[in-house]
């Protein structure tokens, strides 16, 4: 057993649990911090005792197997974080947005839009267990900024706010909490509309109709991008870049809705899929204005994810032959321009439409191509862990053991 790797597993993870150390040892029934520098350091005992770490995998919450796994180069974000999360967002202040009883001075507007550019950064690379621990502290310090700044630093904060929630929301999907994104998405609307700022305000609703979709609202969510893109059309056309992006992925957003929709209700589906081209070229046609790709305020939008969107509502059609052909049209470079996190996700749906069309083999690669751009998507998000689950039941040929030794690495059971 290598006490010295393990003892900064357990390292690793209480400093992930915000612990000090002499925190760490009074959970450990008592123990000095002395005693927990010299596990940590693996000098305690040559053969820690196996009743040590599984207290210190209870205190920790983690599973055993945590601390003895050989690899921490995967970090996901785990039901202690996302809980962190969840008593952020629900608490009374964030809920009411009043200001707290800490006496502390909020931060500088610039300062805390500084805070919010380096979780969507962080969240646009990927690195999503760091939002485990920075979100909870990022949402408590957006919303004493906006409860007492005045005058136009509070507009500042305010739009800091709303997009500290919608990366909460954001977030939340990414880690399969529907419910927790449409809370979030709710707040981050009503801190864009105090904060007066269209393009804020076009940001949140294009949030909340993604939060909407994914907790089963597809065909209000439509509604509601729509409406959102008719209602600030008209501000966003004049504000560069930033409104050009955020009003075409309002029918982007509109666009996947309406194909959730068609999916889950047989009745409406004809009616749902005919709105759909409409909405994507609405966004093709904000995308030729905008005159290229780019990433204003955190979009990656342009006309190549128009094409990718185009690609992810087929795929929820189970039109995944349509998909493939569309993808083939996304050259390497205008892939490799997008964020991290977009290109990952890309390659996962594509993966998605491989598995549809029967190209099973195809499904595997692309699924290996997609960990290679970002592990943390494959790894670590649900929706594509059960992808990879799929294609262990239906087989994939001369993949399989690709495929077998991916599975492992997601975690599933054999």
């Amino acid at each position: 057993m290598d006490t010295r790797a393990i003892g900064r597993r357990i390292a690793y993870w209480r400093e992930r649990r915000r612990y000090t150390q002499a925190e760490f040892g009074l959970l450990m029934n008592g123990k000095s911090r002395r005693w927990v520098q010299s596990l940590e350091s693996g000098l305690r005992q040559a053969d820690p005792r196996v009743s040590v770490l599984e207290d210190a995998a209870r205190v920790l919450g983690v599973d055993l197997l945590a601390l003895l796994a050989d690899d921490l180069s995967v970090e996901c974000v785990d039901a202690v974080e996302l809980e962190r999360i969840r008593t952020a967002l629900q608490s009374h202040n964030v809920i009411t947005g009043t200001a707290d009883a800490d006496p502390a001075e909020p931060l500088p507007v610039d300062v805390l839009h500084d805070r919010v550019r380096y979780g969507w950064t962080a969240f646009q690379s990927s690195h999503f267990a760091s939002l485990g621990r920075l979100v909870p502290e990022l949402l408590v310090a957006a919303n004493r900024a906006a409860a007492r700044h005045q005058g136009d630093d509070q507009l500042s904060a305010f739009r800091s706010l709303s997009m500290a929630l919608q990366l909460t929301e954001a977030a939340s999907i990414k880690f399969g909490d529907g419910s927790l994104a449409t809370i979030a998405g709710h707040r981050a609307v009503s801190a864009a509309e105090r904060s007066g700022d269209p393009v804020t305000m076009a940001s949140a609703c294009r949030h909340l109709a993604d939060a909407m979709t994914n907790d089963g609202q597809a065909r209000a969510a439509a509604e509601f991008a729509v409406t959102a893109a008719a209602r600030l059309e008209a501000d966003l056309k004049g504000r560069g870049a930033e409104g050009l992006s955020t009003l075409g992925m309002l029918y982007l957003k509109g666009a996947m809705a309406r194909a959730v929709a068609a999916e889950k209700d047989d009745r409406r589906a004809a009616e749902e899929t005919r709105a759909i081209p409409e909405l994507l070229d609405q966004a093709k046609e904000h995308a030729t204005e905008l005159g290229g790709d780019g990433n204003a305020l955190f979009t990656a939008y342009g006309p190549t994810n128009v094409k990718l969107y185009r690609i992810a509502t087929h795929v929820q059609l189970s039109q995944g032959a349509d998909a493939v052909a569309v993808a083939a049209d996304v050259s390497g470079d205008a892939r490799a321009a997008l964020p991290r996190e977009r290109r990952a996700h890309f390659l996962a749906d594509l993966a998605r439409a491989y598995t549809q069309a029967g190209q099973r083999e195809d499904a595997v690669n692309t699924l290996l191509d997609a960990e290679k751009e970002a592990k943390e998507e494959v790894l670590c998000r649900p929706r594509t862990r059960q992808l990879v689950e799929d294609l262990r039941l239906l087989g994939a040929g001369s993949a399989d053991r690709r495929l077998r030794a991916l599975a492992v690495r997601c975690g599933l059971p054999e």
